[in-house]
């Protein structure tokens, strides 16, 4: 699929065309994977990035990489605490 963007030349900063779509392609990937659209996998492949790099974009803008709900670490640290007593 493609898309076109039309932006005003007054909103971008002087650059080539190329690095500013690589931009594009990981902040949509970035934020497709925040809200849970794209899988990790797809996200890099979107971004056309390898997974390292699009760790460390997720680490910059702060999006966590592992969704593990409290409770069910809490649930699965209660059943570890019963087969394993102190």
């Amino acid at each position: 699929m493609q898309i076109t963007l039309d932006l005003p030349d007054s909103y971008l900063i002087p650059q080539t065309t190329e690095p500013l779509v690589q931009q594009l392609k990981l902040y949509a990937a970035l934020f497709l994977f925040q809200t849970g659209q794209l899988s990790r996998g797809a996200a890099c492949e979107l971004a056309g990035t390898d997974i390292y790099s699009f760790l460390a974009a997720c680490k910059q803008y702060q999006i966590p990489v592992i969704n593990y709900p409290a409770e069910d670490l809490v649930a699965e640290l209660a059943r570890f605490n019963e087969h394993h007593p102190q």
